[in-house]
């Protein structure tokens, strides 16, 4: 269990660091497989530096020793029984949405100022309404996300290149890639297996769904308009042309639960003049790349999507809040916002035709604030302006090079 000779992603592990032997539950949200137990381990070793003494108590739902641990009653006695009293109790819970009522119990085992609480779950809603408010203020929740595309780098050893960013956009940042070859049937048969759990078990068994193939089409509609503007209404309307009967509350049922396992990430348009979300009408981004590409194939007219996508990906990796910018109009690719500062970002193939230009800076040129505008493109070169607009390749980009 412990000492993982993995690589170690400082930005998560820095994020807990202030909160080890605080009395607040940390919690580690994210979809299934991007390294939300190698965080743990990584804490545990951590934890062992501060205080050798440390008495670890770790619980995987995964893993069928602890199959008898399924409520809160039963975890609590768990603990209690393996509990060190004259030592701090470290306590990590791997995939813990697995236990009926858990919060009960971490609520009970928080009273304990001996104890120190981590926990991992593969749902959104794990902290949602009724738990947050019986857990109030008492914990704090971290997201993890598959690798950046620095990350990606490091875990498979590779330099920064043009083919290396093909490999990420085509493969995706899951971190159990190192220990493959980076070969297409090999990935994407990977990739397919994780796609299938996720669904199986956080979206079929847990919400009881019946009507799986719809489920499947409707991850397959999302793959191929990945970055596209939607409504249930739209995508109802689609699927009757498809002969699939599909009332739009279930549509976006269906597309809540995606989201719940952190398969999609779903992001608001906002207006920028007006200063509010829309109500309607949102997109859609694959929370890891390679799972796309795998369900729907990899193909050249797509990239486009999947650059919008990874420029996503990154801003939600950098800590940044993301909408999509509507202003009268004209679309803003992203708005993103962190720590009050903005930044506004059109994402465009190439600048090499008027109209893309024209798009690109266009756009960014009508918003009248003095926050950083950009347009990234595929064309490998950056830093032109374009009254004060910045021109930024994707690789600088992802790379943070364009700061």
């Amino acid at each position: 269990m412990s000492s993982h000779a993995s690589i170690i992603r400082p930005v998560y592990v820095n994020r807990v660091i202030p909160f080890i032997g605080k009395n607040l539950i940390k919690v580690f949200t994210g979809q299934r497989r991007v390294g939300k137990s190698y965080l743990m381990f990584q804490l545990i070793d951590e934890i062992k530096l501060q205080d050798p003494e440390a008495h670890i108590i770790y619980i995987n739902k995964e893993d069928l020793t602890f199959k008898d641990i399924v409520n809160a009653e039963t975890l609590n006695d768990y603990v209690l029984k393996n509990k060190s009293e004259t030592h701090k109790n470290y306590i990590f819970i791997d995939e813990i949405q697995e236990i009926e009522n858990f919060e009960s119990a971490l609520r009970s085992l928080l009273l304990d100022q001996n104890n120190d609480l981590y926990c991992t779950g593969s749902n959104a809603q794990l902290l949602s309404g009724d738990i947050a408010g019986k857990l109030s203020g008492r914990f704090i929740e971290i997201n993890i996300y598959s690798l950046t595309y620095m990350e990606f780098l490091e875990f498979q050893g590779l330099q920064d290149s043009h083919d290396s960013l093909l490999k990420y956009l085509k493969y995706g940042g899951l971190p159990y890639l190192k220990h493959l070859p980076l070969e297409d049937e090999i990935v994407f048969e990977y990739l397919k297996n994780i796609y299938s759990t996720i669904v199986f078990r956080d979206i079929i068994n847990r919400y009881s769904l019946r009507n799986t193939a719809f489920l499947e089409q409707l991850v397959y509609f999302l793959a191929s308009n990945t970055g596209s503007i939607f409504s249930a209404k739209k995508i109802s309307d689609f699927l009757k042309s498809q002969k699939v009967n599909m009332a739009p509350n279930q549509v976006q049922l269906y597309t809540q639960h995606l989201t719940n396992a952190f398969l999609i990430h779903q992001v608001k348009r906002y207006d920028i003049e007006g200063k509010r979300l829309f109500e309607i009408g949102e997109k859609y981004y694959f929370e890891n790349l390679g799972i796309r590409n795998a369900l729907w194939g990899y193909r050249l007219q797509d990239i486009g999507k999947i650059m919008e996508n990874v420029v996503h990906n990154h801003l939600l990796a950098e800590g940044y809040t993301v909408q999509i910018g509507i202003l009268a109009a004209y679309e803003i690719d992203f708005v993103a916002e962190k720590n009050g500062e903005k930044i506004y970002i059109q994402v465009a193939l190439s600048l090499l035709e008027e109209k893309t230009i024209e798009r690109g800076f266009g756009n960014l040129q009508k918003i009248n604030d003095n926050y950083p505008k950009m347009v990234i493109t595929m064309d490998a070169f950056s830093g032109n302006t374009v009254d004060g607009i910045l021109s930024v390749d994707l690789r600088s980009f992802l790379t943070n090079k364009w700061r």
